[in-house]
C-alpha cells in the first residue's frame, strides 16, 4: 500500500465538510480532474472500506486511503479520486493559513467542494 505521510498545517480551521458518500452516492466530479475551493485545503477520510487518490501531476503514483490513513489534498493541485468497491468516505475542508498565495487561482478547474463551505 501507498499511503500518504502529510498532514494538514497547525494554523488551519474546519469550515465544512461534505455528507458520508459511498460508490452509489458519491459527488461525480470527485471522480474527476478537480481542484478542492480556492485557498482551502481539504482532507479525505474513510469510514469504510479504501478508495485511490491521483494527483494529475503524477498521475503514475496512486495514493492508498484507508480509515487509518487520510487522505491531506493542497490548495490548488489537481487531482481526482478512484474508487474500485465498497467505500463510504467524507471530504473535510479547512481556511488555509493566511500566508497561502491565492495569485495562482485556476478559475478554469472544477471545484465541487465549493457546495461544502
Amino acid at each position: 500500500m501507498n499511503f500518504q505521510s502529510e498532514s494538514l498545517p497547525g494554523d488551519v480551521q474546519q469550515i465544512g465538510t461534505t455528507p458520508s458518500m459511498d460508490e452509489k452516492t458519491v459527488v461525480q466530479g470527485i471522480l474527476r480532474n478537480h481542484m478542492t475551493p480556492k485557498g482551502k485545503y481539504a482532507l479525505v477520510v474513510v469510514e469504510e472500506g479504501a478508495l485511490q487518490f491521483v494527483w494529475e501531476d503524477d498521475p503514475e503514483t496512486i495514493v492508498d486511503a484507508d480509515p487509518e490513513h487520510p487522505i491531506v489534498i493542497v490548495p490548488e493541485r489537481k487531482h481526482h479520486v478512484i474508487l474500485g468497491g465498497p467505500v463510504r468516505f467524507r471530504v473535510e475542508f479547512y481556511a488555509a493559513p493566511t500566508t497561502l498565495e491565492l495569485g495562482k487561482v485556476d478559475e478554469t478547474v472544477e471545484r465541487p467542494g465549493e457546495d461544502y463551505i
